[in-house]
């Protein structure tokens, strides 16, 4: 399960950047439950809009921060990566801090801690690989 959405970070980043479409398959790693995770992908954008699981892009945190998935293979609702992004922002005078579930990204803002938007423009579709 440690290289099951890793690259997701990486796509959402290059797609946040409007790399095309044509991007090349990567590795990397993000966190989903608590844990580090990693993935090999080949990102591809969907409409606007039409993801359906759950990935939080914190865009000031802390050092070491990676994208958040909130859901994998076996783990609830998994859609087989069709990502529905949220950008997490940490508010105005709160010193960032790692975020690793999206029960933490959830606690945060319930502290108002960090911003929580929607981010349709930036969906993707990335399938989960298992090593």
């Amino acid at each position: 399960m440690r290289l099951l959405l890793a690259a997701l970070l990486v796509a959402a980043t290059a797609l946040l950047a409007s790399v095309p479409a044509t991007a090349q398959t990567t590795k990397g790693e993000l966190f989903h439950n608590g844990s580090i995770v990693g993935t090999v992908v080949t990102p591809s954008p969907i409409a606007d809009g039409a993801g359906t699981d759950p990935f939080y892009m914190v865009t000031n945190g802390a050092a070491g921060q990676l994208g958040i998935a909130g859901v994998a293979p076996g783990d609830g609702p998994y859609h087989g990566g069709s990502w529905q992004v949220y950008r997490v922002t940490f508010n105005t005078g709160v010193t960032p801090y790692l975020l690793t579930s999206d029960e933490a990204v959830f606690a945060a803002r319930d502290a108002g801690d960090v911003t929580v938007t929607r981010a349709g423009s930036a969906d993707f579709r990335c399938p989960v690989v298992r090593p």
